[in-house]
């Protein structure tokens, strides 16, 4: 009797062994768990982008407001008629060098 608890006993501990330490054991299903839920996070900001680009697809398939938008801003394109200025800022290292309106004091 004595022999078979033994057994059982080195049994147990064996399976336990193997069960924490061992392939497919607790510390392989908590890296599978983290890389899971990395996975997910990642799944969720592609969503996210997907979510965006399609909802601009439908824009540009739907509006003209979108194209005239983008071709205004990647394209540098005006409207017929209109006048477009560029301000252009001046260069670091140069104050302010406009001198005061005359007033009619001279």
């Amino acid at each position: 009797m004595r022999s078979l608890l033994a057994i059982l006993l080195v049994l147990l501990v064996m399976l336990q062994v193997k069960l924490w330490l061992g392939d497919g054991g607790y510390r392989d299903v908590q890296r599978l768990r983290e890389r899971v839920a990395e996975q997910e996070r990642e799944n969720a900001e592609l969503q996210a982008r997907n979510d965006l680009l399609r909802a601009e697809v439908e824009d540009l398939r739907e509006g003209l407001e979108a194209v005239e938008e983008r071709a205004r801003s990647e394209l540098g394109m005006i409207r017929e008629g209109e006048e477009f200025y560029l301000v252009v800022p001046a260069p670091e290292g140069q104050g302010d060098n406009r001198r005061p309106a005359n007033d009619g004091d001279n």
